[in-house]
């Protein structure tokens, strides 16, 4: 399985995961940078994501929905604030409503998303920071770990 490591720390408000993919960096770059691909591997197997807008500069905005087993859709937003292709990009993200307009009501991380080149394979190390520790636990509470490791651990045999 790609993920190798979780890690939450409530004094600095973070989630980290760190993963390794068995494809070069350029390879996985090209799918976080492709809607049609990362709507193959964003969010856990069972909700498949829809991405409406996605370029990945700094300055645009990512709206995208997950799609539940029953039909309901859940839907999020990234503000892009950084990117170094291929080693990492920087966003803000948050949820929003059906409108694709963020939700204030829910909390907002600031995310880095970095990857480096070993031995011919990806080590990806991301970063999610909250505004506060009640953030943090608020989308703990909603299962992000357990999301984004299965979302995370599909992209090895997509990729492949």
């Amino acid at each position: 399985m790609p993920v190798t490591g979780i890690t939450t720390d409530v004094d600095t408000r973070t989630l980290t995961i760190t993963a390794e993919f068995a494809a070069p960096v350029t390879r996985v770059w090209a799918m976080y940078a492709d809607p049609r691909q990362l709507e193959q591997v964003w969010g856990p197997p069972q909700y498949p994501a829809t991405f409406v807008d996605h370029d990945l500069r700094p300055g645009t905005r990512t709206t995208y929905y997950m799609t539940s087993p029953e039909g309901e859709k859940f839907a999020g937003y990234w503000d892009i604030t950084e990117v170094v292709e291929p080693q990492r990009f920087a966003f803000l993200d948050g949820f929003a409503g059906d409108d694709l307009v963020p939700n204030p009501a829910l909390p907002v991380s600031s995310n880095v998303y970095a990857f480096e080149e070993v031995e011919g394979a990806t080590r990806a190390v991301f970063t999610g920071t909250y505004e506060t520790a009640e953030g943090l636990q608020t989308v703990l509470d909603m299962g992000m770990v357990e999301g984004a490791t299965s979302a995370i651990n599909q992209i090895d045999a997509f990729l492949a």
